[in-house]
């Protein structure tokens, strides 16, 4: 499921940081690695800090308007200003540059993110809440510690499975902890993909 985060982010890349002629060349792929590791470590923060039901939410909230309502999350909000000040400070990136790059890249990617694991189409069955919830927690397969996170979901679109998700968030912070502190395995992944 990482791979396919780092497809989506070299894809909105394209147009956010290649085709810009404000982010010099010799810095586009740096500038890529940043914003995956920006989302990779947004993700696992907020599971080991036991906002699994904030993550399913930001899957299943069906009262969004594209990239532009992802805005309002306070999450994605502290990932474009974490990857902003990234781009400042490691890559000497001028700040309004900076924040143009974070705001374009990391809403589109999430947007093509939650499109694309919501979708039912055959084509976006790589893309599913259980590989990457998975992919954070260590754990593999459909179902994550014997939860099917794809299905709760429902629980954001009409359904209600508020204990089902307590009692989730709860394991799964656990595991993403530990992954945390395992190191997190996803740097060399990261650099390896932006080469």
């Amino acid at each position: 499921m990482l791979e396919q985060i780092l497809d989506l982010v070299k894809q909105q890349g394209q147009e956010s940081v290649v085709q810009n002629p404000e982010v010099p060349n010799e810095k586009n792929n740096e500038v890529m690695r940043e914003a995956a590791s920006t989302i990779t470590g947004g993700f696992q923060n907020m599971l080991s800090s036991g906002g699994l039901q904030n993550l399913i939410g930001m899957f299943g909230n069906n009262d969004r308007s594209g990239k532009s309502g992802l805005l309002n999350n306070p999450m994605i909000a502290g990932l474009i200003s974490q990857l902003a000040g990234n781009l400042i400070t490691k890559l000497n990136l001028n700040p309004q540059v900076a924040n143009n790059v974070a705001g374009n890249l990391i809403p589109g990617v999430l947007d093509k993110l939650i499109n694309k694991t919501r979708s039912t189409d055959p084509q976006d069955n790589a893309f599913n809440l259980n590989d990457l919830i998975g992919s954070f927690t260590g754990a593999s397969g459909a179902q994550t510690n014997g939860f099917d996170f794809q299905s709760l979901i429902g629980a954001f679109t009409g359904g209600g499975k508020d204990q089902e998700i307590e009692q989730a968030n709860r394991s799964i912070s656990e595991q993403a902890k530990q992954k945390q502190q395992d190191g997190g395995g996803f740097s060399d992944l990261i650099q390896n993909f932006f080469k």
